[in-house]
């Protein structure tokens, strides 16, 4: 894969999703009367920018890692308060984010994550309305010997119609389900000769190399479709419903994920960060724009997701804080803020070290 392919898809990628997530911020705090200083994407020193017509300076910095939306009155892009209010008027004080009620704060706030999941809902759409959402009809074509599915009694011809207890529309729902558990046992309903008939079966692991010659493993059952590479097309209301779904799906897929890798049922080393990102958008954007775009969707809803996790320095500890006080009555002092903060940059930057380095270790730099 071509090194300028990579860098390029991964800042364009990266630009529109950050742009759209601060957009959001940016929109509702003007909606609210919250004058904003400054439009960021990428921090640290200035590369260009202009001025709008309300004084905004929009910006692209040199670190393209991230942006912010910096609001009239606060000491800096984590809304703490600046020294400089005091000397401020009541109108001028009346147009900063400080000025603004818990509820205003909060939709300023999560503002940002939910212009993800809308970005992400509306590439998705895109896609289903001209390209097609991936859909292979759930029947069994082939059973696998020896597999966990020939162990439970599947037979090819067999229509899936239930897993989990949840309905199965497609041949990949049944895949994100299984792939997404940890090994229980499923209970599967399948149509066969007109009758339902219920199944039981336990996904075997499969240990195999990933594109960096890695050990990785997978749940399977062992079955196989008949249909794997067509596209349904939709209308574009139905589009959206569709795109709407597969967001909250995704949303609760990754939560269980994540939940997973703190119980010991999936390794931490499946998470990447920005080298992988950008392998992987170079490769998204080789196999095809509709591929690099529903790869722009899904990283939209984890940024969106990755944002409301409640920690400080995040949308979503800015929300525990907010939620705090509305049941109390009055804020978490800022001297308690700050060291939240503080322990919230600790965490980031934790996290972002551990998921750098399980870059470097996947790609054997050393």
């Amino acid at each position: 894969m071509d090194f300028l392919t990579a860098t390029l898809a991964f800042l364009v990628l990266l630009t529109v999703l950050v742009f759209f997530h601060e957009l959001g911020h940016y929109w509702v705090a003007r909606k609210n009367g919250v004058k904003v200083d400054v439009f960021s994407v990428g921090f640290g020193p200035e590369l260009f920018g202009f001025y709008d017509k309300n004084r905004t300076r929009w910006k692209f910095s040199i670190i393209p890692l991230g942006g912010y939306v910096k609001m009239f009155g606060d000491g800096d892009v984590t809304s703490s308060t600046s020294e400089e209010n005091s000397e401020l008027t009541p109108e001028e004080l009346e147009t900063t984010f400080k000025a603004k009620s818990v509820m205003q704060r909060a939709a300023i706030v999560a503002a940002g994550p939910i212009a993800n999941f809308i970005l992400a809902i509306i590439l998705l759409s895109g896609l289903y309305t001209f390209v097609g959402q991936p859909y292979s009809a759930a029947i069994v074509s082939k059973v696998i010997e020896g597999s966990a599915a020939e162990t439970a009694g599947f037979q090819p011809g067999d229509l899936v119609v239930e897993a989990d207890g949840s309905k199965v529309d497609r041949f990949e729902d049944l895949q994100r389900l299984v792939q997404l558990g940890s090994g229980e046992a499923i209970e599967v309903v399948v149509v066969r000769n007109s009758e339902n008939v219920g199944l039981t079966v336990t996904p075997k692991v499969d240990i195999y190399k990933d594109h960096n010659g890695l050990e990785a493993k997978r749940w399977l059952i062992g079955i196989a479709s008949n249909n794997g590479s067509s596209f349904k097309k939709y209308d574009f209301p139905s589009a959206v419903v569709a795109s709407v779904y597969e967001t909250y799906e995704i949303s609760i897929g990754t939560f269980k994920a994540i939940g997973q890798m703190f119980d010991g049922h999936r390794s931490v080393k499946e998470l990447g960060g920005p080298v992988k990102i950008a392998e992987m958008s170079g490769m998204a954007a080789e196999a095809g724009f509709a591929t690099y775009i529903w790869f722009m969707a899904m990283l939209s809803i984890n940024l969106g997701l990755l944002n409301l996790m409640p920690v400080p320095m995040l949308d979503g500890g800015h929300l525990f804080f907010y939620a705090y006080e509305a049941i109390r009555g009055r804020p978490l002092s800022e001297r308690k803020q700050e060291y939240c903060f503080r322990v919230g940059l600790a965490l980031v930057l934790s996290l972002m070290v551990f998921v750098t380095w399980n870059d470097v270790v996947s790609k054997q730099w050393f």
